[in-house]
């Protein structure tokens, strides 16, 4: 295992995580007799595993169902020493509703105390505001850090880039944690502001929402050769030295596997990666041209502003995709939690074009004239089957 420096907290972070919302029995709470043995002992096992491939960090959530109570029946049997723990809870706007939310997670590890807190879920305006005003959130969160309990605070987020960089610099948070990967660089502009303030950067799903890679088509497959859609992306993501984690969430002990190849790759990223990031422009560029990939996100309404609010970015970013390389499994799966996704994965699908008018607010985009006709695509390429988000499940 390799690792670095995670910003200001000093923790020496695995280039790996050990995500925890995979392998937990329940999205629900549910009493721990009620938890089947099997599935104990599979996360067991898994945990095991990742301390025995090196990865120490082990991080959940209050909103990851069981995940928390199960990992309290391990945690405690390891040398304290050894790992890095870390949950998060969801901010709230009444603050002694957030304090007993976190009490209730302390409660669930077993632990003596957390090495991170992440306030988690900042995706709108709004719940940063419940996080940093003078008594809100995180001053809850500081009053645990007093008492030794909580050692770090950082924050996770879906939002917008132009809100996570607020979160960022108010100053106030030791990390991040957020999405960025190949298919998906929005972010950079958050992770260079975390730079700045000597914030640890952990990477949200590299593997999953990066792009479902467990389970990639063909021509994606192709076009990362030598190396496997997992390992590329890993590797691109950790080409950065301004990431410090990426979070695997493994299910159970096997799914680290893959991605352990990647470190003794990571010497040689400066030779692999080029080729391979060739291979990919060049496909993008052969299904939807130059001018389009250079212009395409130019002038593009949020949801909020958007009649019906309908998701343009994320939709035309989708289509990209399966145009480009073939991701049908994955921009369907995606396409179809739009509307059920709330602010973790805001704004409508394009079902309902024939009932709205988007002209005014496609106005400043050089492709206006063809973004209705590109969503009416889109939409018969990729509708399916309504998604939940796994939590909602």
């Amino acid at each position: 295992m390799q690792y670095r420096r995670f910003g200001r907290t000093e923790l020496q972070m695995p280039v790996f995580s050990c995500g925890g919302m995979r392998y937990q029995h329940s999205w629900q709470d549910i009493p721990q007799w009620q938890i089947p043995r099997k599935n104990q002992e599979n996360l067991d096992a898994t945990i095991r595993r990742s301390l025995d491939v090196g990865i120490n960090h082990i991080e959940t959530a209050r909103g990851y169902g069981t995940s928390e109570i199960q990992l309290g029946k391990v945690l405690p049997k390891l040398p304290r020493d050894r790992i890095i723990v870390q949950t998060k809870v969801s901010p709230k706007e009444d603050p002694k509703a957030f304090r007993m939310t976190l009490k209730q997670s302390l409660q669930n590890l077993q632990l003596d105390y957390i090495d991170l807190l992440g306030i988690h879920g900042i995706n709108t305006p709004e719940l940063l505001e419940y996080a940093v005003r003078p008594g809100g959130c995180l001053d809850e969160a500081r009053k645990f850090q007093a008492q030794g309990r909580i050692r770090h605070i950082g924050f996770s987020t879906h939002a917008p880039t132009h809100v996570i960089v607020d979160a960022i610099e108010t100053g106030q948070f030791d990390y991040v944690n957020l999405h960025w990967y190949y298919i998906k660089q929005d972010n950079w502009p958050a992770i260079a502001a975390a730079t700045r303030q000597d914030m640890g950067v952990f990477i949200i799903s590299p593997t999953d929402k990066g792009g479902h890679l467990y389970n990639p088509p063909q021509k994606l497959v192709d076009l990362c050769a030598p190396l496997s859609p997992i390992v590329f992306n890993d590797l691109f993501c950790l080409s950065h030295p301004q990431v410090h984690t990426l979070s695997l969430g493994a299910a159970r002990p096997s799914d680290f596997d893959e991605h352990l190849k990647v470190l003794p790759l990571l010497a040689q990223a400066d030779t692999l990666l080029p080729p391979i990031l060739k291979q990919l422009e060049t496909a993008a560029v052969e299904a939807l041209g130059r001018d389009w990939l250079r212009t395409w996100t130019v002038g593009l309404p949020s949801p909020d502003k958007t009649p019906g609010n309908i998701n343009i970015p994320v939709i035309l970013w989708l289509r990209n995709l399966l145009l480009a390389f073939d991701m049908q499994e994955y921009v369907e799966a995606r396409y179809n939690m739009l509307g059920n996704g709330g602010h973790w994965f805001p704004g409508q699908k394009a079902d309902n074009l024939n009932s709205v008018d988007l002209k005014q607010a496609i106005a400043q985009s050089p492709h206006a004239d063809k973004i209705p006709a590109l969503l009416a695509d889109a939409h018969d390429r990729m509708k399916g089957k309504t998604v939940q988000r796994l939590s909602q499940s």
